[in-house]
């Protein structure tokens, strides 16, 4: 990668975080925190690495992005606006009952959106159901699906796992955003989740680890998982809840709360400082 196309994404990844940040202020609800977690990873994926076109959203041969952990749409849909799937003027209007824009992503309503989802572990069986499709119709898409570490603790996502395995879905990728928190404070304290590493690697994934705010190791993780044969694969993204936002960072307690006027505009500031 050069530093052209790093710099460019940063940037991107910044405006993301920016946009997360006024959808949750003006809606005064939503979850900052594992939204900002995943913003550098759904950043590049929707950049660099999705055959997608906001011209032709239902093309049935595009790549399909199921984010898994619904309640960070606010993500999802800064993305998307950026990619031109959304006019960027109504992410003002997130959460709000007339809004196409819910709380969790609605396939029905949104464009870009190609699975409703917001009942944890549910849209890890829908990834499974749309790639195990596309096999059975010979098309070559790919499908990732971004699931939540707390969202482990959920028995369906093991029930997908071993049916991933089981038919050798090779053109599926499961993200985990591994952030270390959830609603009620650490995962390992509330149900420890690992190793998590060995467990889905005794299930037949190939699985790959990578810092998930460093543009490099992100681009080396899913660059690989094309190469990955008869079998599906995991990539163990470690990331900081909160991330970019110094108050927000690795506090629980932004798992699902708004900021005020003054929060917001010194949350906006400290983007701008860090990310040049």
């Amino acid at each position: 990668m050069n530093q052209e196309k790093l710099k460019f994404l940063k940037e991107t990844a910044k405006d993301v975080r920016k946009k997360i940040l006024l959808e949750i202020y003006s809606a005064q609800s939503g979850h900052p925190g594992g939204s900002l977690s995943c913003a550098d990873v759904l950043t590049f994926l929707y950049m660099e690495v999705l055959n997608i076109d906001s011209q032709n959203p239902l093309d049935p041969f595009r790549d399909r992005f199921v984010l898994s952990k619904g309640h960070a749409s606010s993500a999802l849909y800064a993305i998307l606006s950026i990619k031109n799937f959304l006019p960027q003027h109504i992410l003002k209007d997130f959460r709000q009952c007339s809004s196409i824009l819910q709380g969790h992503p609605d396939m029905k309503r949104t464009p870009g959106v190609d699975m409703s989802t917001g009942s944890l572990g549910q849209g890890v069986s829908a990834a499974n159901g749309i790639a195990l499709a596309g096999k059975i119709d010979k098309m070559d898409f790919r499908v990732y699906v971004l699931i939540g570490d707390g969202e482990l603790q959920e028995g369906q996502v093991w029930e997908a796992a071993m049916f991933a395995s089981h038919y050798k879905l090779d053109n599926i990728t499961y993200i985990i955003d591994l952030n270390g928190l959830q609603i009620d404070g650490k995962t390992e304290e509330i149900m420890n989740i690992s190793p998590i590493e060995q467990k889905f690697a005794s299930f037949g994934f190939k699985t790959i680890e990578i810092d998930a705010h460093d543009f490099l190791e992100i681009e080396t993780g899913l660059n690989q998982v094309k190469l990955i044969k008869k079998k599906p694969t995991v990539v163990i993204a470690k990331s900081i809840k909160g991330k970019g936002v110094s108050f927000m960072e690795n506090n629980p307690n932004w798992h699902g709360t708004a900021p005020n006027s003054e929060q917001f505009e010194k949350a906006i500031r400290e983007l701008e400082e860090k990310y040049v």
